[in-house]
């Protein structure tokens, strides 16, 4: 059984414009590694877009207590060098209805 694992990030533009981004983790991995991956994707679209400043709101705190996701923290922190200003938000998953929503568009591709 092929194991697929969705994520999903969406760039909202200062006129309030969203603009999705989904992909698939073809490999086993853990909730936290899928957090980091929908991070690096919704970082990765931006620096794409030519975005110099960016938010960044998610439902995790992109912790890094296990030795598989210290490559996902460094990844990200490689990243981040692109932009002029990036700030980080947590936002706790009941106010988060746009993961919910982003989870339902992903699961339909």
């Amino acid at each position: 059984m092929e194991l697929q694992t969705l994520i999903g990030a969406i760039l909202i533009s200062p006129n309030g414009y969203h603009y999705p981004f989904t992909s698939k983790l073809d490999f086993d991995c853990t909730s936290n590694m899928a957090e980091y991956g929908a991070c690096i994707v919704g970082i990765r679209a931006a620096i794409e877009h030519k975005i110099k400043a960016l938010e960044v709101y998610g439902d995790s705190t992109l912790e890094t207590r296990y030795p598989k996701l210290i490559n996902y923290r460094r990844l990200v922190l490689e990243l981040i060098e692109e932009f002029d200003d990036i700030t980080f938000h947590y936002l706790p998953r009941y106010e988060n209805q746009m993961a919910d929503a982003l989870a339902t568009l992903a699961s339909m591709i």
